[in-house]
């Protein structure tokens, strides 16, 4: 199966994870968060599937997880569920 479009079917089902794992919590702008979480967890699944590099799949899986959640994870001061969902993208593999 062609790597991007591998990409899309990840990112798509780990960002709508995300927001049914949102759906029930309480935001100030809960709209916003939704879309910036499925944003998130789209970048991560598509970024695990077309990235190369030299390390175990889940290896790769739990980097890029980390990076890429540990920001919004900072600015939230949610550090556990952020980055620990944002890890959980390397099941994939």
């Amino acid at each position: 199966m062609n790597s991007i479009f591998l990409g899309i079917i990840s990112g798509l089902i780990f960002g709508l994870l995300s927001v049914i794992i949102m759906l029930p919590m309480k935001f100030e702008d809960k709209l916003i968060a939704i879309i910036g979480s499925f944003i998130n967890r789209f970048t991560i699944g598509f970024l695990i599937s077309v990235t190369v590099l030299s390390m175990y799949g889940w290896t790769k899986g739990i980097l890029i997880g980390l990076l890429i959640s540990l920001p919004d994870a900072l600015i939230t001061k949610a550090y556990l569920p952020i980055i620990g969902i944002g890890i959980i993208g390397w099941l994939r593999w």
